[in-house]
């Protein structure tokens, strides 16, 4: 095995000479997805609702995931979706998507929202952000290896160690949940999921 891949001092999992797969940089799958919102996207309030934030996010994310991985790719988890203000009939909203980090299959996609009125020329307002796990398939659903991302601004790699920490409480917490489960289950409680 060679050594495990390293960016600025953050390490993956090792990898084997024969899954060696060369990096792709940060800009190489980045996009960008715009879309005006209408009377059929609001909610009982009258604004945007945020379902139809969230498909956006998971379309756009999911394009990245896909170019950057090189074929299909599937949603395993959304992380922190905020809304940090309301969207509403007229914006324009412009979904901006990247590759943080990557593992052996699986890819952190950071996503901003931003928004901005159809009909006026002011900057766009950051609007809301998630964070989205990727999981790279082949034809049978099976995870199939990924490319290294390589961050390449300061940006993309304080990106890259802010995601790496976010895979660590991903993992830590999923496993202090299957012990609690665990544990209860040997008890006799808490027996249905």
């Amino acid at each position: 095995m060679r050594p495990a891949h390293k960016v600025e001092g953050m390490t993956d999992q090792p990898q084997s000479p024969e899954d060696d797969i060369p990096g792709k940089p940060t800009a190489a799958s980045r996009t960008t997805l715009s879309h005006i919102m209408t009377g059929s996207d609001t909610n009982l309030l009258g604004t945007v609702h945020g379902g139809v934030i969230m498909k956006l996010v998971d379309d756009a994310a999911g394009a990245v995931a896909g170019r950057h991985s090189g074929g299909p790719a599937v949603t395993a988890s959304m992380d922190e979706m905020v809304f940090l203000e309301p969207v509403r009939v007229g914006d324009l909203v412009h979904v901006k998507a990247q590759v943080n980090w990557t593992g052996r299959s699986s890819m952190e996609v950071g996503v901003r929202v931003l928004a901005e009125r159809w009909n006026e020329s002011t900057p766009a307002t950051q609007v809301g952000s998630a964070y989205l796990v990727f999981a790279a398939v082949d034809a049978d659903g099976k995870p199939r290896r990924v490319p290294p991302v390589v961050p390449e601004t300061e940006r993309d790699r304080r990106r890259y160690q802010e995601a790496q920490i976010r895979r660590t409480h991903r993992l830590a917490r999923r496993r202090a949940i299957k012990e609690l489960r665990d544990k209860r289950a040997a008890e006799g409680l808490d027996t249905e999921v």
